[in-house]
């Protein structure tokens, strides 16, 4: 029998209103707000991503393993990596390592508006 169940996994932010703009457009769902330092976003299939304001926020630095490192990132699957990575950007993320090695390492990576590493993946 578990422990515990699943939640959500929560990102620190300096804006969070715009970070969980930022991850629907990714991901589609609904925003919802607890108050100005806390924002949800359910996603389609349940599972929840909450921005919680942290004024002081400084972006990890990828791959950086020594200091401040990525602390965690999301893995996000596609189906077309071109179109994803294209929307993406429109969105405001920010390439981090795009070499995919001619699909042969099945990922991508990014930061999103606040830093936060996040790969688009596929089979």
């Amino acid at each position: 029998m578990p422990i515990a169940t699943y939640g959500l996994v929560a990102l620190d932010c300096p804006d969070p209103a715009s970070l969980a703009g930022f991850y629907q457009g990714v991901l589609g769902g609904e925003v919802s707000t607890y108050d100005e330092d806390w924002y949800d976003l359910r996603v389609p299939g349940g599972a929840r991503i909450s921005f919680q304001r942290a004024p002081d926020h400084v972006p990890p630095e990828w791959p950086r393993g020594d200091r401040n490192s990525q602390q965690a990132h999301l893995d996000l699957d596609v189906t077309d990596v071109e179109r994803a990575q294209e929307e993406v950007l429109a969105l405001g993320a920010t390439p981090l390592d795009l070499d995919d090695r001619g699909g042969e390492r099945r990922f991508r990576v990014y930061a999103d508006p606040a830093g936060h590493p996040f790969c688009l993946c596929w089979e």
